[in-house]
């Protein structure tokens, strides 16, 4: 008779979930979800210093990584320095957009999904490329006036 009780009560014991059994993978879940969302605010944050979008930018991050850049450039060619800075400045903002991408992707998401990191990358690519094809097209214009940065020539 014992034997008849006996497998009722372990399946009843085995259907029922306790909250100490529930608390680790919540507790893990939550940490991993503001994990994340820190990750995701900090690469947005260092995302916006390096983009095109901060105004104020350039003079302490995107021209030195710029002209290091070039710098860098300059070992193999000496008249490579100014073309190479320009490189890596277009470059610097090009990977300010991705981390800004990247990490509003981590802040805002509810879900985890899977990242395309080619379409992002082009998405990158092609955003900062229509951002300074409209700055070029407003300094030829004269709507924007552009520093004369080698006077007497």
């Amino acid at each position: 008779m014992d034997n008849a009780k006996r497998p009722s009560s372990e399946l009843t014991l085995a259907g029922q979930v306790t909250p100490e059994h529930l608390q680790p993978a919540a507790q893990q879940s939550f940490q991993e979800g503001w994990f994340k969302k820190l990750r995701g605010g900090f690469l947005l944050v260092i995302g916006y210093m390096l983009s095109p979008l901060c105004w104020w930018n350039d003079l302490f991050f995107n021209l030195p990584i710029a002209y290091f850049f070039g710098y860098i450039c300059s070992w193999l060619s000496p008249d490579l320095l100014l073309p190479c800075s320009i490189v890596g400045y277009w470059l610097s903002n090009i990977a300010g957009i991705l981390l800004m991408q990247v990490g509003a992707v981590d802040v805002f998401s509810k879900e985890p999904a899977e990242r395309n990191l080619k379409k992002e990358l082009l998405t990158g690519v092609v955003s900062s490329t229509a951002y300074t094809l409209v700055i070029l097209a407003l300094i030829q214009f004269k709507i924007l006036d552009a520093p004369v940065l080698f006077p007497g020539g």
